[in-house]
């Protein structure tokens, strides 16, 4: 079934310079394979919980010299991220994608706005209840003029956790209900928010097709990362093998609890679902506890969280949907780890702002 998709005039790279684009027509499609939410766990509108984060590690960005780029990674980094240092604003960027010159790409982070969050300037990029329209609207403006992008137009998606993916051909009236979309014409800024949740941007550098996807951990057991490398090979003849992607922050297997609920859906869909999780354990496990404190059924402890990397998760479909593991750059940034740099809602609760992750192809 078909609908019509949102077109985003696309914010040039730092080395593009973009000029003003005519609106083009109307058209696009939605997945009509839609996955619901399943009703277990949070509320079915949000991938967050209200457990507390401890505090754990930080890590301060180490400034290279004679470089306007910074280098972020944790510890743990294999490879490093760059980050584009504008005033006070710093836009993360996965090296392999800024190698591209007609190719724009970003994931904001928390300084440089003019939102204010207990008393902090924040970049707050999604409207929020505790924040002004207009303030965040001066934030995405901010944002978009740091990565050369002033006079295009942003494509954000109203996201509601699930595997639906748009194909960006003419810029909506509003945004379009989903978590993915997908476009092969210069001029669309393709953008997904993020407060924990793992946001994937998608290249194709032989077809020149972009996506930009939202996977928390209903949209990854829906597949949704996988489902969208379909949608570009089908409209754009893509190769997964040719696929670069950038897997940007968001909360680690540090902080990111789940329910044994969850972890025995993900054991049900994928077999390597093991590997994802700190212990296998579904809450089905038999419990010695009933038998050595005698309480009657229905009055036992419930079954403990498991932590899930969702990022891993992520990882392994991008893989199993044939791209090379050498063409997948993955920060290892925690959002809950990292109050300093990024936001978490884990970690905030409502409070919290959203992070932006755009792509985009440069005007010609």
């Amino acid at each position: 079934m078909s609908t019509p998709i949102p077109t985003i005039t696309q914010p040039p790279r730092l080395a593009c310079r973009g000029r003003a684009l005519a609106r083009p027509g109307s058209g696009g499609f939605s997945d009509p394979s839609v996955l619901q939410p399943p009703t277990f766990g949070s509320s079915p509108n949000k991938d967050y919980t209200d457990i507390a984060v401890p505090p754990t590690k930080s890590r301060t960005p180490k400034r290279k010299v004679g470089q306007t780029f910074l280098s972020v990674h944790s510890p743990q980094s294999s490879s490093k991220w760059l980050t584009y240092k504008s005033g006070n604003l710093q836009i993360l960027q996965a090296p392999a994608l800024t190698n591209l010159p007609w190719l724009l790409h970003g994931f904001s982070t928390k300084p440089g706005g003019i939102s204010d969050l207990n008393g902090e300037k924040v970049l707050n990029l999604s409207f929020t209840d505790w924040d002004t329209r207009e303030n965040v609207l001066e934030n995405r403006r901010r944002f978009q003029s740091a990565l050369g992008a002033g006079d295009l137009q942003l494509i954000p998606l109203k996201q509601i956790h699930s595997d639906v993916i748009h194909l960006i051909n003419a810029a909506p009236g509003e945004p379009c209900k989903g978590d993915a979309s997908i476009t092969n014409r210069p001029g669309f800024l393709l953008a997904v928010q993020t407060a924990d949740c793992v946001p994937i941007l998608l290249v194709d550098p032989k077809k020149r097709a972009i996506a930009a996807i939202h996977a928390g951990w209903r949209g990854t057991l829906a597949r949704i990362a996988t489902k969208a490398i379909g949608q570009m090979q089908m409209h754009f003849a893509t190769n997964p093998a040719d696929l670069l992607a950038a897997i940007g922050p968001s909360i680690g297997p540090c902080c990111y609890e789940v329910g044994t609920e969850v972890a025995s859906q993900f054991f049900s869909q994928f077999p390597d679902a093991p590997d994802w999780f700190d212990e296998f354990c579904t809450g089905d496990e038999p419990n010695p506890i009933q038998w050595l404190n005698r309480m009657p059924p229905g009055h036992q402890p419930p079954p403990k969280n498991v932590r899930l990397d969702l990022k891993k998760a992520n990882h392994a479909q991008l893989l199993s949907a044939g791209l090379r593991p050498q063409n997948i750059s993955a920060s290892d940034l925690c959002t809950a780890c990292r109050p300093d740099l990024l936001f978490s809602y884990r970690k905030q609760g409502p409070q919290s702002g959203r992070l932006l992750s755009v792509i985009g192809l440069c005007p010609s």
